[in-house]
């Protein structure tokens, strides 16, 4: 037997959730857009890929945190840039992804052409098993050089020193993501546009305001294709007023209910 908790969820939701999976049994290929609510379900907290870490205030450094993280901070300071990395990191250690993550790995599997698009750093899409990923904002526990081009995968910032060296060239390496003030990863926006032109029959937006124009882009090129669009998110957001279909949940809620229901048309 089901939970009841899950079985008035579903019947407060139902018409929506059995609207979104009607229209999933006619698609061939989907789209799932994710931001930091998805992983707030795996207890992240929620700043932009780690938003509410620091609510907005200044760091004991006296800037702000989007100033230690810039592009021109790791350059003039990375000592500065890389203690936030390091509080950042050890905020999301031991992190596992969640109900949402696995829902997206599974119709990967079973559907025709399904891709993510992904604002979060940690990681989790990929060890959900999602291989179809474009993780826009990069990878935290991916570490580089860009003088010599070494690169390592490091799960626990702990055991840096901090700055971390390059043990090829002496200099300053730092996470395979994308400080403010940096331009987007040119290759990983070829990649999606190069799948944005395939077309998608049906696009999610999950646990993301929307707020970035290339994240929004995905939603109104649906609208305007007249692909039907679904919004998982307890909140409005920036693409609300353009989806067809709206789910009041959080992430792991919202598809584990809608996959649920499209796999056994009923919660038993």
């Amino acid at each position: 037997m089901k939970d009841n908790s899950v079985v008035n969820d579903l019947n407060h939701h139902l018409p929506a959730i059995e609207q979104a999976a009607r229209l999933l049994h006619g698609s061939r290929s989907v789209l799932f857009i994710t931001g930091a609510g998805i992983s707030a379900d795996s207890g992240l907290p929620t700043y932009r890929g780690v938003e509410g870490l620091y609510n907005g205030n200044k760091t004991k450094d006296g800037t702000s945190i989007e100033d230690a993280l810039s592009v021109d901070t790791m350059q003039r300071d990375p000592a500065i840039t890389w203690k936030y990395l390091s509080q950042i990191e050890e905020a999301c250690r031991g992190a596992k992804f969640n109900r949402a993550h696995e829902v997206i790995a599974e119709m990967e599997n079973q559907l025709e052409r399904v891709w993510t698009l992904t604002q979060n750093v940690d990681g989790l899409h990929h060890a959900a098993g999602s291989k179809n990923v474009i993780d826009i904002h990069g990878n935290i526990h991916t570490l580089r050089c860009d003088i010599c081009k070494f690169r390592d995968s490091v799960e626990d910032f702990s055991r840096l020193t901090i700055p971390p060296y390059c043990p090829d060239c002496g200099s300053v390496i730092r996470p395979d993501v994308v400080f403010f003030g940096e331009i987007l990863p040119q290759a990983k926006l070829d990649r999606l546009y190069d799948e944005l032109n395939k077309g998608f029959d049906y696009v999610f937006t999950v646990g993301t305001t929307s707020l970035f124009s290339y994240i929004a882009y995905p939603v109104e090129l649906a609208k305007r294709q007249g692909h039907p669009a679904v919004e998982i998110n307890p909140g409005e957001t920036a693409v609300s007023h353009l989806v067809d279909i709206k789910l009041r949940l959080r992430a792991s809620d919202g598809l584990n209910l809608l996959w649920t229901y499209y796999q056994d048309r009923q919660v038993i």
